[in-house]
């Protein structure tokens, strides 16, 4: 199943401006390649940012969102972001649901 994760912090504490969430963020992919291997975590799938809004956005495959709460726990994505997991279809994929009824 796939889920966005929208995860938004302050200028001030943007890895650009704050020390501690740039050494943070310099091993954040590292640290998630690590760490997703404890819960049932496929893959991410893509990983985009806003620099200037202090968004991410961060499509994951997973089987709960409360493993993908727990991996952005663990690699420190929740000690400078809010985070919102909603889980997401591909177009396609509803595409074929609305043709099956």
């Amino acid at each position: 199943m796939l889920f966005g994760v929208f995860a938004t912090h302050s200028p001030e504490s943007c890895p650009i401006n704050n020390e501690t969430s740039k050494k943070i963020f310099i091993k954040i992919k590292e640290n998630m390649d690590v760490e997703m291997k404890k819960y049932n975590i496929t893959r991410v799938v893509e990983f985009y940012m806003s620099v200037l809004e202090h968004q991410w956005i961060i499509i994951i495959d997973a089987v709960h969102a409360h493993d993908i709460e727990q991996l952005c726990i663990d690699v420190g994505i929740s000690s400078m972001s809010t985070v919102k997991i909603v889980p997401i279809n591909l177009y396609a994929d509803t595409l074929k649901k609305f043709e099956s009824n």
